[in-house]
């Protein structure tokens, strides 16, 4: 539906198609496979979907489904996640050194360490691509030394989840660089009950 969606509106493929549940959103990066969607889990989403006029939107959500309330160790790693995200979100600006930014990043609690993502924002555009920021424990000091500019496009992600956990978290949102800030160009909301709301 969603390749269908984006070609109907002039859209042209979609890079990633990462839409799990339950246990098989921990480990990430799981392709859609056959399991079904129980009642009362976990459903996490990232799209990197090459869109109308060749531009890429590559956002991440995670939901909760089903008629209980979710346990209070998602909305807990939830409400990290999410802290994560926005916290980072607050060192975007022009003039700002990616090495600055990785020094300043929000730090992940150490159980979540292991399995983190790869980086902590990238540039997207054509596709995701540059600016790479990594968190300060990847070896890669002086190789994106580079100050933001407006105009430039970045997501700001995160991945929340333990080694041998039944779930993860998967939160991005895509950000614009202006003259003065940053705009959150995703306005699609964070769920209210993962949430804790």
């Amino acid at each position: 539906v969603l390749h269908a969606e984006n070609i109907r509106r002039g859209g042209e493929w979609i890079e990633t198609r990462l839409l799990t549940s339950g246990p098989r959103t921990n480990p990430w990066f799981l392709e859609c496979g056959p399991r079904r969607l129980q009642n009362n889990e976990i459903l996490a989403f990232d799209t990197d979907l090459i869109g109308s006029y060749g531009i890429c939107i590559d956002i991440s959500r995670t939901w909760w489904i089903g008629d209980m309330a979710p346990r209070a160790d998602m909305v807990e790693t939830m409400r990290h996640a999410h802290e994560h995200i926005m916290t980072n979100m607050e060192l975007l600006r022009p003039g700002v050194g990616i090495e600055e930014m990785r020094d300043r990043l929000h730090r992940l609690d150490d159980r979540y360490q292991q399995q983190k993502y790869s980086c902590a924002m990238h540039g997207v555009g054509l596709c995701d691509e540059w600016p790479h920021v990594d968190y300060p424990d990847a070896d890669t000091a002086g190789a994106f030394d580079y100050a933001l500019e407006p105009g430039m496009t970045l997501c700001v992600e995160v991945l929340a989840g333990e080694v041998g956990g039944d779930f993860s978290i998967k939160l991005e949102d895509q950000v614009l660089i202006t003259e003065d800030g940053y705009e959150n160009l995703t306005t699609y909301p964070f769920d209210p009950a993962l949430m804790g709301s």
